[in-house]
């Protein structure tokens, strides 16, 4: 990505927080929601959830380890992600163009031109004690169709996240890594019969949140998440950015809806 250009003096990374994300792929600012700000979207959510708000996708439509066969089968209409977050109330567009979150994107980016796109991501992500779903290892940009493989991902906790909770583990420096196509499945996830793939899923580590925290990741770090073993939900506020030079492939999944321009937000 470009060299980051001069963010506004108090929302700014440190020089060794830019390193750590350009050398891992991902990096956990804390506490760039406020406490306000977090029990707004989840208040919001939960009403979205009682009774399901369309447009959303339920454990049973991914087909992931855990998930129920059906619809019709028990737990079949649990909750997996509400989408179109962007679109379903004025709270989570004021969260996606924060200006503290612009700040930090903008830096890791490397462009003053920032947009948002509907077509990725643009979601709450919803993890139930009851039948939820371990995603495999991958990377974003496995579906993803843009001028350049440089997105970044900003993941708002709106709760506690770790592995018990089904938390995001993430392979440090994996960004950077050119993969065989054979060792990936048909489905574009890291084959783990594989030694070569056992030895690198040794070095990854787990993204440990708290409501508030957001966790950024370019969309090419390996990642994944378990399923959740503890009696509590979990639920996380997830866009995806780019620098508006970066465009999607048009007549591809990624240019079905338009980007949203925040190149003039501060």
């Amino acid at each position: 990505m470009k060299a980051a250009p001069t963010p506004p003096p108090n929302i700014a990374l440190s020089e060794l927080q830019i390193e750590q994300f350009n050398r891992d792929g991902f990096l956990v600012v804390r506490q760039l929601a406020d406490a306000n700000t977090c029990d707004n979207l989840l208040s919001l959510v939960r009403t979205a959830l009682n009774p399901p708000l369309a447009p959303l996708e339920y454990e049973a439509d991914v087909h992931y380890p855990g998930s129920p066969a059906s619809i019709e089968s028990l737990g079949g209409r649990t909750p997996r992600r509400l989408l179109h977050a962007y679109a379903r109330d004025a709270a989570f567009r004021d969260w996606a163009a924060n200006p503290k979150l612009l700040g930090v994107l903008r830096q890791l980016i490397g462009s003053d031109q920032i947009q948002l796109t509907q077509n990725h991501h643009n979601c709450v992500m919803t993890k139930f004690p009851s039948y939820s779903s371990e995603t495999h290892w991958h990377q974003d940009i496995r579906y993803w169709s843009f001028d350049r493989p440089e997105l970044v991902n900003a993941w708002l906790a709106l709760g506690r996240e770790n592995t018990a909770c089904g938390g995001m583990q993430m392979v440090p420096g994996s960004h950077k890594f050119t993969i065989d196509r054979g060792r990936f499945d048909a489905s574009m996830f890291l084959r783990t019969d594989l030694a070569d793939n056992q030895e690198l899923l040794k070095t990854a580590v787990s993204a440990e949140l708290n409501s508030g925290d957001v966790l950024l990741f370019h969309c090419r770090t390996f990642h994944a998440a378990g399923a959740n073993t503890t009696d509590a939900a979990k639920f996380s506020l997830v866009f995806s950015y780019h620098a508006r030079d970066n465009a999607p492939i048009p007549e591809t999944r990624s240019a079905r809806y338009p980007e949203v321009d925040l190149s003039g937000s501060k």
